[in-house]
């Protein structure tokens, strides 16, 4: 243990270290209240680059130098794909897909919204498909006299653990293998979904069976 290095070492600018949290909080807690303040996540974004920026104005340069530009033009391809994927209404398609084959069947229509969410989910943004799934799960309740808040649990649980199963069905998949790939440490879609993959399916299995015994 004498060997181990004092923490209180590593914070070389403690101003610089306090400010920063400060900015990291004031993110938080506004991408979590942004419903009631009606700020869009992009809006909080920029505005806390912006912050970060004029607090530390002597490294402008070095962070500006440290963004991972590659990773951020994949974004804006990807949410092109999504915007004309949700012009040409193929996310509503499969949506109402759910509702033609699950029929009144209560398990079959929870076990479609989960695992067809979660496939979706890995390959297409979860946020627009999500979006485009709420009035049609609200149609189902309503149709099917089953509650809403059942179906949309099962709407969370696929959009959210399907994007674990590829390299670009979240957000942080992609950031961190791009991190990765810049230190050295390339991370394909077969070694990635060898793993993730997997792992997925499981989670899936027992979300689903959760579902079934919490709300059935």
């Amino acid at each position: 243990m004498a060997d181990c290095p004092d923490p209180k070492d590593a914070i070389t600018d403690k101003k610089g270290f306090v400010i920063s949290c400060i900015i990291f909080a004031a993110a938080i807690v506004l991408l979590v209240t942004h419903a009631m303040t009606g700020l869009t996540v992009a809006t909080i974004g920029v505005f806390i680059s912006v912050l970060t920026l004029l607090a530390a104005p002597s490294h402008c340069a070095e962070m500006l130098r440290k963004v991972d530009y590659k990773t951020l033009l994949f974004f804006v391809g990807l949410f092109v794909v999504v915007g004309g994927l949700e012009q040409t209404h193929f996310l509503e398609v499969i949506a109402q897909f759910i509702g033609d084959i699950s029929g009144g069947n209560a398990k079959l229509m929870i076990a479609i919204i989960i695992w067809l969410s979660a496939v979706a989910s890995a390959f297409v943004d979860n946020i627009p498909f999500a979006a485009t799934m709420i009035p049609v799960i609200r149609g189902l309740a309503a149709a099917q006299g089953i509650d809403l808040s059942t179906l949309a649990w099962s709407l969370s649980m696929g959009t959210d653990i399907g994007g674990s199963a590829t390299p670009i069905g979240a957000s942080a998949n992609v950031v961190g293998t791009s991190l990765a790939a810049r230190e050295g440490y390339i991370i394909g879609w077969g070694k990635y979904c060898k793993y993730l993959a997997p792992a997925t399916l499981i989670v899936l299995v027992i979300s689903t069976g959760f579902i079934f015994a919490r709300y059935l």
